[in-house]
């Protein structure tokens, strides 16, 4: 079987994946830049965007995993050439994962008021938090469908199909928000905040359709649920559940980050929801790269084929580097034009631009973190990962931010214990990735 890294085929698959990675932070980034200009409270609208955004993104990422196990398992037995073997477990997947998040739905929707408080959420910011959750919600099942395709896919080596429905998804998210946010005079009523949230809705709806369709007619993969429960769905859960502890810790670190800035006030949310927006967009942009990294690591694992695998993640060690500085100087470039797409309101940009910097500086090590991230998960190593993140969590991440709370940095506080959460993350990967795979590889 051919095991190709060259910097051509790494790009067949990081391109098509990075442009469908992006579309996650496009949606929310559209409803920050366009709930961030509307005439009425434009300053608690983007607030409560970003409070609902960070809330819903915790929900996402903690089921969103079965991306990473599906594409694991599907990407080992791609390189072991015995794809037949775990034709089912997909729909399987799905249907675990699609239960779980109605279940979710139901337990959170009538707590809205009190989830958000815990965010230090009140008064006009506390009613947009419920206005928005409780519509843009209801597209959760609908994300994890589509996340969970997405992951066949990547198994099977096939980031193209993805690309397509990302950008169907993300282009009608854009049209709708402008037409539903601000409305069209005498046809269709402004609705502000609730108009993202549907727009949002709508195209994640729009997603799950073109996911199934993409599926059924370019694969033999169905999804239709059929037992015995596949061989490989107790590695499956077990994948599950270590990340889904790792991304409880994730979540933890960005419930305290939002609530720290919250709790200075309202234009320190809404000039934090810009940053982290933006620290979202350059994430899933470097994700391409992890995504490579985690299909083709599964594959050559599967195969067998270590020598390769270091090859590899040499390669991608340089381009996460290269990427990552070219973010940086993109936003070095871009950096005041950036914050006023956001807002116009003038001390919500002056905190924005006194601590966007530091987004800056942190993009080549997020690369290096989420490249070999992306990797390990292609191993199926989620127990090491998992345990990392909760130390970075709990040893890095908390320690910095209430020494900077108490020495009154707020926002500029909040992004370096950000970035030196991500450090501790990252360089222990590459460490153990090398101590792990240079022994087999001069084995081969």
């Amino acid at each position: 079987m051919s095991h190709d890294i060259s910097f051509k085929n790494i790009n067949k698959l990081a391109i098509p994946a990075l442009i469908a990675g992006i579309s996650e932070p496009i949606l929310s980034i559209t409803d920050t830049a366009i709930v961030g200009n509307v005439n009425i409270n434009p300053t608690e609208s983007l607030a409560a965007v970003g409070i609902v955004g960070t809330f819903i993104s915790m929900l996402i990422w903690v089921l969103g995993q079965t991306r990473s196990a599906i594409s694991s398992i599907v990407s080992q037995y791609v390189g072991a050439d015995e794809v037949h073997k775990i034709k089912n477990l997909p729909a399987q997947a799905i249907f675990i994962i699609t239960s779980l998040s109605l279940l979710i739905i139901s337990l959170t929707f009538p707590f809205t008021n009190t989830i958000f408080k815990l965010y230090n959420a009140s008064d006009l910011i506390l009613d947009y938090c419920s206005d928005y959750y409780k519509i843009r919600v209801f597209g959760f099942p609908f994300t994890l469908f589509s996340i969970a395709v997405f992951g066949t896919f990547r198994g099977l080596q096939n980031t193209y199909y993805p690309m397509i429905i990302a950008i169907i998804g993300a282009s009608l998210n854009i049209v709708l928000d402008i037409i539903l946010v601000y409305g069209i005079e005498n046809f269709i009523p402004a609705m502000n905040i609730k108009g993202a949230a549907y727009a949002s809705l709508i195209a994640q709806f729009t997603m799950a359709i073109f996911s199934a369709y993409f599926l059924l007619t370019k694969t033999d993969i169905p999804l239709k649920l059929s037992f015995p429960l596949n061989k490989e769905i107790n590695k499956f859960i077990i994948m599950i559940l270590n990340l889904f502890v790792r991304t409880l810790a994730l979540n933890i670190t960005l419930y305290f980050a939002t609530r720290f800035a919250t709790g200075y006030g309202p234009e320190y949310i809404a000039a934090y929801t810009i940053g982290i927006n933006l620290w979202f967009f350059g994430a899933f942009f470097i994700d391409g790269y992890a995504s490579a990294g985690n299909i083709l690591s599964g594959k050559l694992y599967g195969g067998e084929q270590y020598n390769i695998l270091i090859q590899l993640s040499n390669k991608l060690i340089t381009y996460g580097i290269i990427v990552g500085c070219i973010l940086a100087a993109f936003g070095a470039l871009f950096y005041y034009p950036l914050g006023r797409l956001f807002s116009s309101e003038p001390e919500v940009l002056n905190l924005f631009y006194k601590s966007f910097w530091i987004v800056l500086i942190m993009q080549p090590f997020c690369a290096l973190a989420f490249i070999f991230d992306g990797m390990f998960k292609g191993l199926g190593m989620m127990k090491f990962l998992r345990n990392l993140l909760l130390f970075s969590s709990t040893f890095v991440f908390l320690p910095v931010l209430f020494v900077a709370d108490n020495y009154n940095y707020k926002l500029q506080g909040i992004f370096i214990a950000i970035m030196l959460w991500i450090i501790s993350r990252g360089f222990p990967l590459i460490v153990k990735f090398r101590k792990l795979f240079i022994p087999l590889s001069q084995k081969n």
